[in-house]
């Protein structure tokens, strides 16, 4: 590649000038990144006791589905983790799952999604509770 000199002239300093450094400002802008925005849905499930082991296994295929969704990205799911209790704490759920999503609208969307819809209906009769957290992180 050619290196090039750029030579500033009176007349092209005065314009730089008359532009109030936003030259300088645009070529800044398009260096540095932009944040994004991620909306974050986080689901907590209480299943029914007297579900079978099988029948709890099972559920796992309700976030399987969801995978296959569009919208959703980084679906992930498990359960609550061994850690030490504190009082703050609340490990009385027995699967979670969070996803991310581009915009409000896509979650918005995908949460009227026929085939989400259908997931849900197949898979309510399983949990007595569920808890849902929508956040915007900007990155």
């Amino acid at each position: 590649m050619k290196r090039r000199n750029f030579i500033i002239t009176s007349a092209s300093a005065g314009a730089l000038a008359l532009t109030g450094g936003k030259v300088l400002a645009n070529t800044l802008n398009e260096i540095t990144p932009k944040a994004k925005t991620v909306y974050f849905h986080y689901l907590l499930f209480w299943l029914k006791p007297e579900l079978t082991a099988a029948e709890v296994k099972d559920f796992q295929n309700f976030f399987e589905g969801l995978k296959k969704l569009p919208y959703a990205k980084n679906v992930r799911y498990g359960g609550p983790a061994n850690s030490t209790p504190r009082p703050v704490m609340d490990n009385s759920f027995t699967y979670n799952a969070s996803m991310e999503f581009d915009s409000l609208e896509d979650l918005e969307t995908y949460g009227k999604l026929d085939a989400h819809l259908a997931l849900v209906s197949k898979y309510k009769p399983f949990f007595y509770k569920m808890m849902v957290h929508d956040s915007i992180y900007n990155q």
